[in-house]
């Protein structure tokens, strides 16, 4: 079982207004291990929209939303995840609810496995990762999401067919996020070997891995609780952007 660490007791104390740290995970993350992301201000910040197009709130106040509102570029699309519902204020629309889950990983390291076909990916593979990503739609993928760094994949027959990497920082816990595979190649636990691969590396650079699933992709569920997630909470994604004006 891990164990919650002094980093996130400081972190908790400094930014209290959420009951943990992993209920407003966007905003802490930027405000800890995504701090090369940052754009923003004490209440409002996102990440370099080329990197991810994701907005963390202090308090998901309406002031929070008219700050966001005043420091991101006109035309700007975000995604929020909230603990609790919130309405999405003027001049901002809502695009899209979903309903997640947040699991935490709570197992040990996992045995070191060697597979030759697993790799690690950097920017010579983002066209082909751009490619299964919008195949298999595991969530936002941009041209500059590589920066996260640590995505891992399989290749087959010369290409790439799966792949998984890390995302947000809120530490002392680090996301596993972008779990895909294709159609073709479903089935074959390659899933299974990366997410592992993730877990061990995350749980050696002293932080505990975490990810987000939607609520209804019981598949995915079921393979997340076998590794060793355990279901945190229920959390709220929220796509929404400016009206025009």
């Amino acid at each position: 079982m891990i164990q919650e660490s002094v980093t996130e007791v400081i972190f908790a104390a400094i930014y209290g207004e959420m009951d943990h740290i992993l209920d407003n995970p966007i905003y802490n993350a930027l405000n800890s291990g995504n701090q090369q992301f940052y754009i923003g201000n004490e209440n409002s910040n996102f990440f370099q929209p080329e990197v991810a197009p994701f907005a963390g709130l202090k308090t998901n106040s309406d002031n929070d939303f008219a700050e966001l509102d005043y420091i991101s570029p006109p035309e700007s699309t975000f995604v929020i995840f909230t603990p609790e519902r919130v309405s999405i204020p003027k001049p901002w629309k809502k695009i899209r609810e979903m309903e997640l889950l947040q699991m935490v990983y709570e197992g040990t390291i996992p045995p070191h496995k060697i597979n030759q076909n697993l790799i690690d990916l950097n920017e010579q593979h983002v066209p082909e990762m751009l490619a299964l990503t919008q195949l298999t739609n595991p969530g936002p993928f941009l041209n500059q999401t590589i920066q996260f760094g640590n995505y891992t994949g399989i290749i087959s027959d010369g290409r790439l067919v799966a792949m998984v990497g890390q995302r947000q920082q809120p530490l002392p816990y680090i996301e596993i996020s972008a779990v895909c595979t294709h159609p073709d190649h479903l089935g074959k636990g390659y899933a299974t070997l990366l997410i592992t691969e993730q877990i061990k590396r995350i749980i050696t650079a002293g932080a505990v891995p975490f990810l987000h699933v939607l609520a209804g992709n019981q598949s995915a569920i079921s393979v997340y609780e076998r590794l060793g997630f355990k279901t945190r909470r229920q959390l709220f994604a929220f796509v929404f952007q400016k009206e025009m004006r």
